[in-house]
């Protein structure tokens, strides 16, 4: 374990969706991620920011520009960014080919934590900690599984992710 600071990057994805019910529709207030950090009892230096509150397939070429010149801006070799899992590979894709030197790792959730049975606490946990023992490049942490960027898929008849090849 490495001890030194992570950036967490938040854009949005389903860990951050939150029901509204006036619309009966799920939509985005503010990120959870600071009281998820602190409900997991976390001890690490972690440094939340926000870039975007979207869902993944509403994600444009330019929203994945601004990802990625924060990561290279960042003065942290440790990025984990939280992120729809629709298109979560497009975004690692776009980093793996743009932001060397750096260990980044995405994840998400398939159901809101405002839900209260959301996968997202335990995937953020994965996340933080494969960040801190992996090699520079690009990954995708889900459901306890580490992917390389380019060696997965979300399978959609399963909403597993799951190894290509």
């Amino acid at each position: 374990m490495t001890g030194a600071p992570i950036r967490l990057f938040v854009t949005g994805g389903t860990f951050d969706k939150e029901y509204d019910e006036i619309h009966g529709t799920l939509d985005f207030r503010d990120t959870h991620l600071p009281e998820m950090l602190e409900m997991a009892r976390s001890r690490l230096d972690v440094r939340v920011r926000t870039l975007m509150m979207v869902d993944s397939l509403e994600m444009s070429d330019a929203d994945r520009d601004l990802i990625a010149n924060n990561c290279r801006e960042a003065p942290e070799p440790f990025i984990v960014i939280t992120h729809g899992t629709d298109t979560m590979v497009d975004t690692a894709r776009v980093l793996a080919e743009t932001v060397p030197g750096k260990t980044i790792v995405l994840t998400g959730a398939m159901i809101p934590i405002a839900f209260g049975s959301s996968d997202g606490l335990f995937n953020l946990g994965g996340a933080l900690t494969a960040v801190q023992v992996l090699p520079p490049g690009v990954y995708i942490t889900m459901n306890g599984r580490v992917f390389p960027w380019d060696g997965v898929r979300k399978n959609r008849s399963t909403g597993v992710f799951e190894a290509t090849g």
